[in-house]
């Protein structure tokens, strides 16, 4: 069994959707990144292709290739099982936690984890995500952005 850590962060602008778990989310600011900008999905690949021992999302996917950006992080993910499982291992389960003032998550986390369910091709049970504010501190409980952090278990 091997265990992966995961983490990302993006800044908050105006002009762009905000998308976690590959869902829209209504919002009136999105994060900002060269892909699409989803700090869970990202955090989860992080998660899962460093329990691999594959290096970081940067390596497999450089934010300077123009190939990927805008891309949809669940491609990205599905890119990244396919990595880990050609590897030997297959997914045991995925934890994860939002960290973010605003907006609400809770009625999109079932979405959220359908989508990974499916993309992974694991059961839902396999997949835990979580949110939580920083009661107004740091830069996520300013507003400013929004980070996601998650945890792998390969098998």
């Amino acid at each position: 069994m091997r265990i992966g850590i995961g983490y990302d962060v993006h800044r908050l602008v105006e002009d762009r959707d905000l998308i976690l778990g590959g869902v829209k989310i209504p919002f009136e600011k999105g994060l900002l990144g060269h892909s699409d900008a989803d700090v869970l999905l990202h955090a989860i690949s992080d998660a899962l292709l460093g329990a691999a021992n594959l290096g970081d999302i940067g390596v497999s996917f450089p934010d300077n290739d123009e190939k990927y950006k805008n891309a949809n992080s669940l491609l990205l993910l599905k890119e990244v099982v396919e990595k880990v499982r050609e590897k030997g291992y297959e997914i045991e389960n995925i934890d994860s936690i939002i960290i973010a003032e605003k907006p609400k998550m809770r009625k999109y986390i079932s979405e959220m984890c359908e989508n990974i369910s499916n993309t992974c091709d694991i059961p839902l049970d396999r997949i835990s995500i979580k949110a939580t504010t920083e009661e107004g501190l740091g830069f996520s409980g300013k507003g400013e952005g929004i980070a996601a952090k998650a945890i792998a278990l390969l098998k």
